[in-house]
């Protein structure tokens, strides 16, 4: 199914990412006007502001922008009857609170991540969870150097899937010291080094058995495909809030 694309961010790296595959015709996309600050008139696709864009034959808008841009999408969709696709993060508790009223309008999906894989590893963690109630789980991640928060917050989205099949566990941030391990408790570890783009590893164990699931990144181009797949997935959709649980198939 072809769909027109309003992205927004065009010039960022991500930007660039969805650009690309618009122009490969992932999933039937195509690039109908990107939307940037520093747009300088040469490509005849992107503006320096959504005042410049005619809303006319644009299917869907993604934002890889930055958090603060949100609400001015936000209101341009709404304006316009437009399904959006957030794919920033580090929203203020108001920029979310518009992304929660825009959706009560307009088709929005929202996601801390927007990589297909680790959804999947997320319901695959919370089924081996709720499964093996008596199992021991820990949570392993690994970045490059130059990351600076740990642990990862799809490490930490990880860990409260799990919490949430598991109600009488909680995340715990690294181990040290001495004393035995509290069989409630979720371990999260983070690994910094080189030039990892991301390892999130969920590790289920008995006595008697472990299971290992794993999700490694090999570029950030996978965000790119998910946020087209997100915004494939919004045809048709009416007003609502939705997030990668939708995409893979968990109400």
């Amino acid at each position: 199914m072809a769909m027109n694309i309003l992205l927004n961010g065009r010039c960022g790296f991500m930007g660039r990412e969805v650009a690309k595959l618009c122009d490969e015709g992932y999933r039937g996309a195509s690039l109908a006007m990107g939307v940037d600050p520093t747009a300088d008139g040469a490509d005849a696709r992107c503006v320096a502001s959504l005042d410049a864009v005619k809303a006319e034959g644009i299917d869907c808008a993604v934002d890889f922008s930055h958090h603060t841009c949100a609400p001015a999408l936000l209101d341009y969709c709404i304006k316009n009857n437009l399904p959006v696709v957030v794919a920033t993060t580090g929203h203020t508790p108001e920029e979310k609170a518009a992304i929660f009223a825009a959706a009560e309008k307009i088709p929005v999906f929202y996601s801390g991540n927007m990589s297909l894989g680790i959804a999947l590893l997320i319901e695959l963690a919370k089924n081996a969870a709720a499964t093996m109630p008596e199992a021991e789980i820990e949570i392993v991640e690994a970045h490059h150097n130059r990351k600076i928060d740990a642990p990862s917050g799809t490490a930490l989205m990880i860990a409260d899937a799990i919490t949430k099949v598991r109600p009488d566990t909680y995340a715990h941030s690294g181990r040290t010291g001495q004393g035995k391990r509290d069989p409630k408790e979720i371990g999260v570890h983070s690994l910094r080094m080189g030039n990892v783009v991301g390892i999130h590893e969920v590790i289920v164990a008995t006595q008697n058995q472990t299971i290992t699931l794993k999700h490694e990144a090999h570029n950030r181009a996978l965000f790119a495909e998910g946020a087209l797949a997100a915004a494939e997935f919004l045809a048709g959709k009416g007003a609502g809030l939705y997030t990668m649980d939708d995409i893979v198939g968990k109400k």
